[in-house]
């Protein structure tokens, strides 16, 4: 099969957006607390002690409480996808951009994490005339709705003006049914799983 763009625009994986996450001290509680499951706290240890590691803990505890998704978490899910026809990920060939992605309500405003939550990602496929465009949004929405919790909606559409056919395309991927129907077509199941083999 020939490829539909054999020569697309690829960027180096130092370029695309991350978020360096802070692991310093929820391992160094972990190390702590299987250290204490070994060797257990001498009983001549008086309770004003316990209450302070006890406190301590509350305290780190809370720095790492659930924080609401945003935009660059949505990316992180979505950006290591496969593309179907290249051996990259879909952040590579900026298919996926961290300004295409839109939380609805943003996530510095809600406070109720039941709250209904739109997440909009507009995909820019590498060529106009894209045959796979259809298969990268499912790929994409199918990561999204197993990553994300129950309350999120997931929208997927074609950026406006790069797809020759993007009305088309976009109807495809707003269509439950059509969706539900595709995914249980084994062969589509199975370009689905490839391109989803390199999510972590």
């Amino acid at each position: 099969m020939e490829k539909d763009n054999a020569n697309p625009t690829i960027l180096n994986t130092s370029q695309l957006p991350t978020r360096q996450r802070k692991k310093g001290r929820r391992v160094q509680r972990n190390a702590e607390s299987k250290i204490s499951s070994i060797i257990p706290r001498p009983q001549y240890l008086s309770d004003v002690f316990n209450d302070v590691s006890g406190s301590d803990e509350t305290e780190s505890d809370g720095e790492f409480t659930a924080e609401p998704i945003d935009e660059q978490e949505v990316y992180d899910l979505i950006s290591t996808i496969s593309d179907p026809e290249h051996p990259l990920s879909l952040g590579q060939l900026a298919v996926v951009n961290l300004p295409d992605i839109d939380i609805t309500p943003s996530p510095s405003v809600v406070a109720d994490p039941n709250t209904l939550t739109r997440v909009l990602v507009k995909i820019t496929p590498t060529i106009t005339h894209c045959s796979l465009a259809t298969v990268i949004g499912l790929g994409i929405r199918v990561r999204l709705e197993q990553a994300l919790p129950p309350n999120y909606r997931v929208d997927v559409v074609i950026k406006e003006g790069t797809h020759s056919q993007d009305d088309q395309v976009n109807k495809q991927l707003a269509d439950k049914e059509r969706v539900a129907a595709a995914l249980e077509n084994d062969t589509l199941r199975g370009v689905l799983d490839k391109m989803l083999e390199t999510c972590v």
